[in-house]
């Protein structure tokens, strides 16, 4: 039934199955080898934005846009320290049509190793979506697609994976994708309690 030699047969199943785990890991020890490698200099450069929000599929209140738009930057490697305030609602806490947000942040820039007041950074990759399910990623596509054009050109990024595939009052499972290397700042050593 198995064949003259089924250990043969087991043996190659086996191997297969190494060889796609090799193949599907490798991304992730390549990314885990690059965040490991040696700090680069950057400095925090100030940057503002008025960021005026406009979608037909899912809408924000003053209050749901700079909350959600602070874990994005804080996501994206800005400094903590952001100033946030909503504009252009006529709400008091409801969806609007085209809620902003203005923000003052500071985010990292490479450096030259003698830059003044250059602080040790290295590049982490940042999921935008990655907590969301795909429904609510798919939500999400109008104001992504927004991000992209810009609010991302404010960061140091590379490798960024974008994709916003957006109708209009229907969202499209699968058409919104968020993904990029972003400059974050080194934390300091834990200092030891002895």
């Amino acid at each position: 039934m198995f064949g003259k030699d089924p250990g043969k047969r087991l043996a190659g199943t086996a191997a297969a199955l190494a060889a796609a785990f090799l193949l599907t890991c490798a991304p992730a020890w390549a990314n885990a080898a690059e965040a490991a490698a040696a700090p680069e200099s950057a400095v925090w450069v100030q940057k503002q934005i008025n960021f005026r929000y406009v979608g037909f599929t899912t809408k924000y209140s003053c209050d749901g846009l700079r909350d959600r738009m602070r874990r994005i930057l804080l996501q994206l490697g800005a400094r903590d320290d952001l100033k946030m305030a909503g504009y252009g609602c006529a709400g008091v806490n409801g969806p609007e049509t085209t809620p902003g947000v203005r923000i003052v942040m500071h985010v990292l820039q490479p450096a030259s190793a003698t830059a003044a007041q250059a602080v040790a950074a290295h590049w982490k990759t940042v999921d935008l979506l990655a907590d969301r399910d795909l429904l609510d990623a798919a939500r999400d596509c109008e104001l992504i697609s927004q991000l992209d054009r810009e609010v991302l050109p404010l960061f140091a990024a590379r490798h960024v994976e974008y994709s916003a595939t957006c109708s209009v009052h229907t969202p499209l499972v699968g058409g919104t994708r968020l993904k990029l290397d972003v400059l974050a700042a080194v934390p300091p050593p834990v200092a030891s309690s002895r």
